[in-house]
């Protein structure tokens, strides 16, 4: 199967209101040969302010922000018309799964298009960081890793490259990471070859299913606290809610939990270390051979023939499966119950709107294949008033002149409402880019560094101009 790799730069850290300004991607065959690559830029959208220092981060420039030729609406359609030329393919990143995959979901989904592109028609998923992270806590010596002042390894691309002999000097362009990427993904794929293997057997939700759900006890590992740390596990059930597998820590001897009535275990659930970790099936998790806990101390002292037994005691007690999915399923209602209570946004709805109808999807087609000057009608069949509204939104920024002036100034008005608002708001706004910029000014003042400087003052004009064609809505 060939593999896409891709990476975009955008104007800040939040998928949901940022936008991707750059995207670079490449497919190459399962030797890592390439067969074809795209790389496009767009414009800033009307509703963004971006962040200053995600643009000092991705060097991009104001002027390519005003008057590069391509819109942000074209670079999706675009963007849209390769991958699905790519297809099937696994589609990989560094970090791919918690940023880029989420800039492309929601991207998608407000430009009406499906969102889970990288999900359909046998096309599937991977993150060369966590599998970065699995290789080097399985055999530390296949990659050479900075280290923190803590001691703990650092995974950072920019970082990790130029140490594995990797050209890396324009990191944070899209398609020099993608390169890095793809030979990172390489490196591996010979120091670690068992890693490798593995992690293209969890590309996807049914695979890791199989997995966990055909083992008797296995190996995966998560990352927090600045370390991959190992788990031997065993399944107990899926969750009720999300979905995901929950699996029994094997370093605690189930036989101290199984009786326990559902309000003790409960609390016992609640306490850390936990005893009952996630396998979250739809991010990529590398799971190995149970043999691998010989590695780990933890496990090693405990041994094999124990951690046999104990997955036993699991996966035989139906009582303590169904307890355990009782409590999950009660502190999801909990979570849904408090979260019900919040506002939520159209462009935050992705996860908590439900999908699109077969005839809104029908809508969506038609309208991205319509001239400007039809789109506005198109847009009023959509049933799901989210996706009329984003419709509107695309063709306020891509030919506003179609638009009828109470509708035009309706989405201005708005526009400015949000991005001048002096509210500590979920998006960025004017006030909060202005107090980044003077924050940024002063330290690059005392490190003397002129050209950041130079590109700070000509972001700040820049915003300035934003800032009064906003106040004239």
């Amino acid at each position: 199967m060939n593999y896409v790799f891709y990476d975009f730069e955008t104007t800040g850290r939040s998928s949901t209101w940022d936008q991707i300004l750059q995207c670079g991607a490449i497919l190459v065959n399962d030797d890592f040969q390439e067969l074809d690559r795209f790389e496009g830029r767009c414009s800033l959208n009307q509703d963004i302010i971006p962040e200053p220092t995600a643009l000092l981060v991705n060097k991009t420039k104001p002027d390519q922000l005003a008057k590069t030729n391509l819109s942000h609406y074209g670079l999706v359609n675009q963007m849209q018309e390769v991958f699905q030329k790519w297809s099937p393919a696994i589609f990989i990143g560094y970090n791919s799964l918690s940023f880029d995959e989420e800039f492309l979901r929601k991207t998608l989904f407000k430009n009406l298009r499906d969102p889970y592109l990288t999900q359909m028609n046998g096309n599937k998923r991977a993150d060369i960081l966590g599998l970065v992270r699995s290789a080097h806590l399985y055999y530390p010596e296949c990659i050479k890793t900075p280290t923190s002042e803590k001691g703990n390894a650092v995974f950072k691309l920019d970082k990790l490259a130029p140490m594995n002999g990797i050209e890396h000097s324009n990191a944070h362009d899209a398609i020099e990471d993608v390169w890095a990427t793809i030979n990172i993904a390489k490196l591996i794929s010979k120091k670690a070859p068992s890693v490798w293997k593995a992690s293209l057997m969890t590309t996807s939700r049914t695979e890791v299913n199989q997995i966990v759900e055909s083992e008797k006890l296995f190996c995966f590992n998560e990352y927090f606290y600045g370390k991959a740390r190992p788990f031997v596990v065993s399944l107990i059930c899926k969750h009720p809610k999300y979905n995901w597998p929950q699996c029994f820590d094997l370093k605690n001897d189930p036989s101290d939990y199984v009786d326990l009535p559902v309000e003790a275990l409960k609390e016992e659930m609640k306490k850390s270390p936990k005893i009952i970790r996630s396998v979250k099936d739809n991010k990529h998790p590398i799971i190995m051979n149970p043999n691998y806990s010989k590695n780990f101390d933890t496990y090693k002292n405990i041994g094999c023939e124990k951690l046999q037994k104990r997955a036993e005691v699991i996966r035989n007690n139906e009582e303590f499966k169904k307890k355990v999915s009782r409590i999950l399923l009660d502190e999801a209602q909990e979570k849904e119950d408090m979260d019900s209570q919040l506002d939520v946004e159209a462009e935050e709805s992705i996860y908590k709107g439900g999908f699109a109808s077969d005839k809104d999807k029908m809508v969506m087609v038609e309208f991205n294949k319509a001239e400007w000057k039809d789109k506005l009608y198109i847009s009023d069949k959509f049933k799901d008033q989210r996706y009329n509204y984003f419709a509107k939104k695309i063709i306020f920024n891509e030919s506003p002149n179609v638009l009828p002036k109470e509708i035009f100034s309706e989405i201005n008005r708005k526009n400015a409402k949000r991005l001048l608002s002096k509210n500590d708001e979920k998006w960025n706004t004017l006030p909060k880019a202005y107090n980044e910029i003077d924050n940024l000014r002063s330290k690059y003042e005392d490190e003397n560094d002129a050209e950041r400087l130079k590109l700070l003052e000509e972001l700040n004009n820049f915003l300035m101009q934003i800032e009064k064609n906003l106040s004239d809505a």
